[in-house]
């Protein structure tokens, strides 16, 4: 397995290591629970190197782009980010990503961890004469997330980050060394996450990535930071409704399925695009809708969902939610079923445990 430049400060905080994607990454520290509830109520840091980076620039950057993807990046100002997916030839999502614009003609593109390569390969496909450059290896990442992240992350700089916008980034100082180093040293701070709490997705040379990884375990102590695994990252993600590559899209379903509908801009001609229309005009298609249950249970990966007893679909994503302290999942449903408030059941260990649909996210906003 490949191991992030943070790995030895996992092991040495007695994080729990497993393979992710062909990664060895920390799937807790302390327990889920005590993490996501950090998380939600003062501030949490992941290690998430090991998501692909990979630079986009010249004239034709813009361009390539706005056929690669389904939102359209054509008016996003520097130092703006977007989600969106990629499509192959007939609609179907390769995968997702945010795309941050660095400069008039420098784009960073964030595929999964376990999509790099193929995302390099379409890439590769479909570039003329743009630049390409997989920086994976030389960029880490650790997000800040949580409602005391602004507060944890200015003790580092003298630079106002509470000024960083939603989807926004900014290269500031941490007083780190410079030279020959990913952004003159210097750490490109997005206000982006996957937990739906405050935050930031600091993104530095890997060099540079344990010494401050301990310096926010340091000064954001009193803040009550804790170091977060991949556990509590997929329970915070869940309650939001955020979709997860590989999990509640496998290749095989198209963006109007997924949602959400402002991902596809439908007045650029992108990759897939005719074969997207046609999905959306279909009256047949499964929509994906998050479910919650009424009653005591824990919905699991590939659990039924049915319907007056017929199965008619299955969970892609479930877990416990902390927050809710109830039974949360994702799945696939029949158009006429996937409304919200429509009841149905999962069946749990060939038990059925009442459920509704409910609107996304889960967990509202406070």
């Amino acid at each position: 397995m490949r191991r992030t430049p943070l790995y030895e400060e996992h092991v040495s905080a007695g994080a729990r290591m497993v393979d992710f994607a062909g990664w060895e990454m920390p799937i807790q520290y302390q327990g889920i629970i005590d993490e996501h509830m950090a998380v939600r109520n003062a501030a949490g840091i992941f290690d998430v190197s090991h998501m692909g980076d990979v630079l986009i620039s010249g004239p034709t950057a813009k361009d390539l782009l706005l056929k690669l993807l389904t939102n359209d990046i054509s008016k996003l100002p520097v130092s703006k980010a977007i989600y969106a997916h990629f499509l192959n030839e007939q609609g179907k999502i390769m995968d997702d990503t945010i795309v941050y614009r660095l400069g008039e003609e420098e784009y960073l593109l964030i595929p999964n961890a376990s999509t790099t390569g193929t995302i390099l390969d379409w890439i590769g496909r479909h570039r003329t004469d743009q630049t390409v450059v997989d920086v994976s290896s030389r960029v880490a990442c650790i997000a800040l997330q949580g409602p005391a992240s602004v507060r944890i992350l200015q003790t580092l700089t003298e630079d106002d980050v509470s000024s960083i916008g939603h989807f926004t980034c900014r290269a500031i100082d941490l007083g780190l060394p410079s030279g020959d180093l990913m952004w003159g040293g210097k750490v490109l701070a997005a206000r982006t996450g996957y937990t739906g709490e405050d935050g930031f997705e600091l993104m530095l040379d890997a060099s540079l990535a344990a010494s401050v990884w301990r310096r926010i375990l340091s000064e954001g102590r009193q803040d009550g930071v804790v170091p977060a695994g991949l556990g509590c990252r997929d329970t915070l993600r869940l309650e939001m409704g955020y979709l997860l590559s590989g999990t509640d899209f496998d290749g095989t379903q198209s963006s109007v399925q997924t949602g959400p509908s402002w991902v596809v801009k439908w007045d650029h001609d992108f990759i897939g695009r005719d074969a997207l229309k046609a999905d959306s005009e279909r009256k047949d298609l499964p929509k994906l809708v998050c479910i919650e249950l009424r009653a005591r249970g824990i919905p699991r990966h590939g659990y039924p969902i049915e319907f007056e007893g017929k199965a008619v679909g299955h969970i892609t994503s479930g877990t416990f939610s902390p927050s809710l302290k109830r039974g949360i999942s994702m799945g696939y449903l029949p158009p006429e079923l996937a409304r919200e408030g429509q009841a149905l059941d999962v069946v749990i260990r060939q038990e059925r445990v009442p459920a509704e649909v409910i609107r996304a996210p889960f967990l509202k906003k406070r």
